[in-house]
């Protein structure tokens, strides 16, 4: 008897270490809300209710209309020369122009002016992040301090003290540096964090909030081992600082914001989610990035009884999903996600799941199954019987499936008027289309 106690307890301590899914991502927790509750006065009441007046202005009718422009824009990009080897061609040791070989990068990696003409990158996002300028049309603020002592008074020439001014700016950096954030960088809108032309790296500390504010750029710096942070007072615009209670951990946390473009990112190894957006954030997209080492990759929506998040609509595209990830890459509640041409070359669970009737358009993208014949589905729907899930959208488009890679498809069918839409590359082109995803170097006087 006392023996099987023993191993029942061990099988019981195996299951806890062994099964990634057991642990919850910390939004999905009640007392999280409740904690967080103090931290909303006046000053974040009116900027809450000012997000989700524009959230909703954000909003897409017809979302099957942004999902064909990508796919045109592939195609268009692809054919342009008449050759479509010839586009994808690289200068240095790939041979070739420059190193563009996907819609938004060729919007502006092959001019070798581009530190003079920074904010030519604004005009370059598409999918539902399309419009999202970040701070073009401000000036430049070069971030020369990788110092984080003052979370009140920030101190001039750091990143926290650019990211909370009023008004557009394109903050760039003097210098490669290495910066780790005491606690949460809270941003306001109308912002461009521009990594180009330097290495630039946050880690050791706390990730960045994107919370009730719009049109935010994040483009070309690292992410990784992000913590949970103690809190305390934080200044989180030019007028304003608060008390901020314990942040999640998160490497980039978006809450209640729209226009908000995610680009050559590299991210790893973050306390909770590497990106998170939840409280009816809206018109987004992530691109070009490269996500390693992590558990619980991407969560779009952090409640089941949230219907706010109804409004969610995000672009996941050309990024690359890699070594050491277990499961949500995403994991969406409601809204409706594009996922397209990303190259899934690992997950240790699933890759794409969800609850709570999100659509989901799986379009050109690359699955390669794990070798653990227990793990080859891609999809996951959680907390709902077959007799509900078999009724959301979830469609396979021109994906490419490898290792015994399963795709589970679910719903009607889509609309006919769609169907034309959806003629982008298959997965076969994926490799190409996301071979420099992540954070790459820029050299001035050449092209990227």
């Amino acid at each position: 008897m006392n023996r099987n106690i023993t191993l029942f307890s061990f099988f019981l301590l195996i299951c806890w270490v062994a099964i990634p899914t057991l642990h919850a991502n910390v939004l999905e927790n009640e007392t999280f809300w409740n904690e967080h509750s103090i931290e909303f006065d006046q000053y974040w009441h009116q900027r809450a209710n000012e997000a989700e007046k524009a959230n909703k202005e954000e909003y897409q009718s017809n979302p099957y209309e942004v999902v064909g422009n990508i796919t045109a824009s592939v195609e268009r990009m692809l054919l342009s020369t008449g050759r479509e080897g010839r586009s994808l061609r690289q200068r240095g040791p790939h041979k070739g122009p420059c190193m563009a070989t996907n819609p938004i990068d060729r919007c502006w990696r092959c001019d070798p002016n581009w530190e003079r003409n920074r904010q030519k990158l604004a005009d370059c996002v598409l999918g539902f992040g399309k419009g999202t300028t970040g701070g073009k049309g401000g000036p430049y603020y070069v971030v020369t301090d990788p110092s984080d002592n003052d979370l009140v008074n920030p101190k001039i020439g750091t990143l926290r003290h650019a990211v909370t001014r009023t008004g557009p700016l394109w903050i760039i950096f003097a210098r490669s540096m290495v910066i780790t954030l005491q606690q949460e960088l809270i941003m306001a809108g109308d912002k461009t964090i521009d990594g180009r032309g330097a290495t630039v790296v946050i880690t050791g500390g706390a990730g960045i909030t994107i919370q009730f504010i719009k049109n935010v750029i994040i483009h070309n710096i690292k992410i990784y081992n992000i913590q949970s942070t103690s809190g305390g007072l934080i200044r989180d615009s030019e007028q304003h600082y608060g008390l901020r209670t314990r942040s999640d951990g998160d490497g980039i946390s978006i809450f209640g914001s729209s226009k908000i473009w995610i680009d050559h990112v590299s991210m790893s190894n973050c306390g909770d989610g590497l990106i998170d957006a939840i409280m009816g954030s809206t018109a987004i997209t992530i691109s070009n990035s490269h996500f390693t080492k992590h558990n619980e990759v991407m969560l779009f929506g952090a409640s089941d009884s949230y219907a706010g998040d109804q409004i969610m609509q995000i672009t996941v595209a050309f990024n690359h999903f890699g070594r050491g990830l277990v499961q949500r890459m995403p994991r969406s509640r409601w809204g409706f996600v594009h996922v397209v041409n990303n190259d899934y070359t690992h997950w240790e669970m699933y890759a794409i799941g969800g609850s709570q009737h999100p659509t989901v358009i799986s379009e050109g993208n690359r699955f390669i199954a794990p070798h653990n014949m227990f793990a080859k589905e891609i999809t996951k729907r959680e907390y709902s019987p077959e007799s509900v899930w078999k009724n959301w959208q979830w469609r396979s488009v021109n994906d490419l499936l490898m290792n015994g890679a399963i795709f589970i498809e679910s719903g009607t069918g889509l609309p006919v008027s769609t169907r034309d839409k959806l003629k982008g590359k298959p997965g076969s082109y994926v490799s190409r289309l996301t071979r420099f995803s992540g954070m790459h170097r820029c050299h001035v006087g050449k092209p990227c």
